[in-house]
């Protein structure tokens, strides 16, 4: 008995239309494929393409890029910042080293000057460190590291590589104090290298001056004659440079003459100063053969600051006989005790006011 298929499946126009079309594509592409593996057009086509698809590309991944290259610019501030501290750290580093080494060049070329003076002069000398200092214009000292446990005693000389800065007046066990030049109650018997004419120098409270007063008007004193001590009074050694006369003037009675001096030590400023153990071999000679002042005074033979030791010792001031003629004519009859007996008036064994310790 023959079965029973059912009745025939009718087919959609619509799927068949579907069929065909698919149909056709693959066709297509496979022409496409045929034609562009034989041909190569189609690579320009695509070439071209994604000349036209580029800044579509490129929008497409601007905010990408942006986003990477704000996190990039965070980053590098934060190592620019680390790294610009750091450098900050080392330069200041570097500069106080710096410093600290421009320092010790300056204090070893003091040192060298120094140790140079003492050593040129053959003195016999001990270096002080200067621990305090005080330059006010009613006091002028020194505050030295170094005492009596050192070998520092009273009234011992105090120089640097200039000339004297003055006097030790008070010690201790570890510290000593050293009273200036300049100091307004502190006087010194100086000596023109040029004349060989006798005055005393006078503190007054300032670190760049000192005063010369009651200077004959007939002194033959100049603006740039360089002062030493004379010797005089056994306090300071002779021939050992105090200061320049940089200007003259007359006092009120007009009968006198006042004069500046610049120090020829550096008072205000040094981290080291020298201690003068004992007096040097040698005097320096203050009118030299041939020299102006040898030739007014008439004389042209050497006079020194200081007789050698037998002089030194006696405390005897040195006189000029040949001066005293030369200026007789020239010298008012009130005004003859006061041309040069001013030093050599003082009792020789007696010391100015500044001088003495307790001061």
């Amino acid at each position: 008995m023959p079965s029973y298929a059912g009745p025939p499946v009718a087919t959609r126009p619509g799927e068949v239309v579907s069929t065909l079309r698919l149909l056709g594509y693959l066709a297509l592409a496979i022409a496409l494929i045929v034609l562009d593996h034989r041909g190569g057009w189609l690579a320009q086509a695509r070439a071209q393409a994604d000349v036209v698809t580029q800044p579509i590309w490129w929008l497409a991944g601007l905010p990408g890029r942006l986003g990477t290259r704000v996190k990039d610019d965070a980053v590098s501030r934060t190592r620019l910042m680390d790294e610009n501290r750091q450098l900050r750290n080392e330069l200041l580093v570097a500069n106080a080293r710096l410093t600290r080494l421009s320092t010790a060049a300056a204090d070893n070329v003091q040192l060298r000057a120094l140790l140079g003076v003492a050593e040129t002069r053959g003195l016999d000398v001990q270096l002080a460190p200067i621990l305090d200092i005080d330059l006010d214009p009613s006091r002028q000292r020194l505050v030295l590291d170094a005492g009596s446990g050192d070998g520092v005693r009273m009234g011992q000389p105090v120089i640097d590589a200039g000339g004297l800065m003055g006097q030790i007046i008070r010690v201790t066990p570890t510290h000593s104090t050293v009273l200036l030049l300049t100091d307004p109650d502190h006087a010194v018997p100086v000596v023109i290298a040029r004349s060989g004419v006798r005055l005393i120098a006078y503190g007054r409270g300032r670190s760049d001056q000192l005063e010369l007063a009651d200077i004959p008007l007939n002194s033959e004193v100049k603006v740039g004659d360089v002062l030493v001590t004379s010797g005089l009074g056994g306090r300071f050694p002779a021939g050992f440079p105090v200061g320049t006369v940089t200007a003259l003037r007359p006092d009120d009675s007009h009968a006198f003459l006042i004069g500046n001096l610049r120090p020829a030590a550096q008072l205000d400023r040094g981290r080291d100063v020298l201690l003068l153990k004992s007096a040097p071999p040698l005097r320096m000679p203050v009118i030299l053969p041939g020299s102006e002042g040898a030739q007014a005074a008439g004389a042209g033979t050497v006079t020194p600051a200081v007789q050698p030791a037998a002089s030194a010792s006696s405390n005897q001031p040195v006189t000029q006989p040949s001066t005293q003629p030369s200026r007789q004519p020239t010298t008012q009859p009130s005004r003859q005790p006061t041309t040069q007996p001013d030093a050599a008036s003082q009792p020789p064994a007696s010391h100015p006011p500044a001088q003495e310790p307790s001061r």
